[in-house]
């Protein structure tokens, strides 16, 4: 199992790594012809005008998540999120998301940490060192998981399966077959062994029951790998460095006009001996015309004649249309390519972005099914069974994909918070973590202590029970009002 993973892997890594080089500008020049590229790629080597990394980047950066909570359950688990922050994941999940977006897909590994029995290490995975083996006929339910990296020249692997945790090695051969012998004996040293886990059981048992690494596709499909981000703009990104070498090479030798002179010899200087007489000629070094801009000739015919300068704005707009439709294919908005915004209302730019925000919206869904089975991992490290199967059936929380206007979101809230609806479900629309809405919460009651408005009219912050969890009513934010004190305060006045 873990030859014929590793051998999975291997044939997908070419494809992943093809996406990260192009998404870090390292492009080769295609679809040039043999002489240009004879004479002009290793001029124009090293040189892209890097599209990939907008596109990929772009959906990223609406891509937060902000909590996980159980089915049945109303607020998020501080618990769990907890566990995320302290494995640095509210930062690395960036890098996640963007590895899916380059290679099609990322992986994450869940495993106990022995040291702390309640923070399992989790770890994102690129998608050329992890690889999930799914049972025939399903999507969902995970066989066999590996993890391989490679040291010198040995490559080692760690294979998970629901019962069991294997770790191997094996040396790495390179060169050509010189024999059958030989060919025998490089096949029994590419054979798996055990490592040495240093007195460790090895296999080891899997308590957790479950593969432990998820996968996370970028953009699935039914019947066929998924597809990255990066796949569909390397055409596009290919012709468009071809233009700029071409527009490059014809800067240098016709963006200015050009002078001739018709009708007459090329000029030559005479050769004189050292008593001065001509004994032949020779050539004019014409560079030394074109710096001092001087330049005699004779001849019954001759005239002056030039030639324009080549027209660059032919290949700057062919650029700007492939540009255009590198936009169009992603869904990126135009203004994050060609950085142009001319008086562009509030409304313009919402529908400018409407493609790219129902982009990241499609990713939350496909995102939060695996990271929902991340969490139901995390609980089983933990030893929470039953924690585990609620969050089966939970949801991941992300902050809005949307990019809103300070002062229409507050006016929202506003009218949201009028008609009944709970002061901290809007503080999370709002765009708060959950972490952040409970400190809120926290603060408002603290001031409200510290309020003698509040202190005349009663007004006092409310015990949180587990019946306050439960209540169907509006959300008083925390808080509840002496009506006898109220009244005395009315009659008073």
């Amino acid at each position: 199992m873990a030859d014929q993973l590793l051998s999975e892997l291997q044939n997908r890594s070419p494809l992943v790594t093809r996406g990260v080089d192009y998404y870090k500008g390292k492009h080769p020049l295609r679809f040039a012809s043999d002489s240009f590229r004879k004479h002009f790629a290793k001029q124009y080597a090293g040189f892209s005008d890097n599209w990939t990394l907008p596109v990929a980047d772009a959906p990223v950066e609406r891509l937060t998540p902000t909590g996980i909570k159980a089915a049945g359950q109303t607020k998020a688990d501080a618990e769990l999120w907890g566990v995320w922050q302290r494995n640095g994941l509210d930062a690395d999940c960036q890098l996640g998301f963007l590895g899916a977006g380059q290679g099609a897909r990322s992986f994450v590994l869940v495993w106990g940490d022995p040291d702390d029995d309640e923070t399992p290490e989790v770890t994102f995975e690129d998608a050329r060192q992890a690889i999930v083996a799914y049972e025939p006929g399903s999507r969902r339910k995970r066989m066999a998981a590996l993890k391989s990296w490679q040291d010198g020249q040995t490559v080692f692997v760690t294979l998970y399966t629901k019962t069991e945790v294997w770790k191997l090695e094996r040396h790495v051969i390179a060169g050509p077959q010189k024999s059958a012998s030989m060919q025998s004996a490089e096949e029994l040293s590419k054979q798996f062994r055990l490592r040495d886990t240093g007195g460790a059981p090895n296999p080891q048992p899997n308590p957790m029951g479950v593969v432990p690494m998820v996968e996370l596709p970028n953009r699935p499909l039914l019947a066929d790998d998924p597809l990255s981000d990066v796949a569909g703009v390397i055409a596009m990104q290919d012709a468009v460095n071809l233009l700029w070498s071409q527009l490059f090479t014809a800067s240098d030798a016709a963006s200015f006009p050009q002078r001739l002179i018709l009708g007459a010899e090329a000029p030559r200087t005479p050769i004189l001996d050292k008593n001065g007489q001509i004994v032949g000629d020779r050539p004019v070094d014409l560079e030394r015309f074109a710096i001092d801009k001087v330049l005699w000739v004779e001849g019954e015919h001759a005239k002056a004649a030039n030639w324009p300068a080549a027209n660059l704005a032919a290949y700057t707009e062919v650029i700007e249309v492939a540009v255009g439709h590198i936009a169009a294919q992603t869904r990126t908005p135009p203004h994050y390519l060609v950085g142009r915004m001319a008086n562009l209302s509030g409304d313009a730019l919402v529908a400018a972005e409407t493609g790219l925000v129902k982009k990241a919206q499609e990713k939350q869904l496909w995102f939060g099914v695996a990271l929902r089975e991340v969490f139901r991992l995390i609980a089983l490290a933990r030893g929470e069974t039953g924690l585990s199967r609620g969050l089966a059936g939970g949801q991941l929380m992300w902050a809005d994909a949307e990019s809103r206007n300070q002062n229409q979101a507050a006016d929202a809230m506003l009218k949201l918070r009028q008609i009944g609806f709970p002061f901290e479900w809007l503080a999370l629309r709002y765009g708060l973590s959950p972490t952040e809405v409970a400190d809120l919460v926290k603060l408002r009651a603290e001031e409200a202590e510290m309020d003698p408005a509040a202190q005349i009219l009663g007004i006092r912050p409310r015990d949180k029970t587990a019946a306050d969890d439960t209540d169907d009513g509006p959300d008083d934010g925390g808080q509840e009002l002496d009506v006898e004190k109220v009244l005395a305060a009315v009659g008073a006045s």
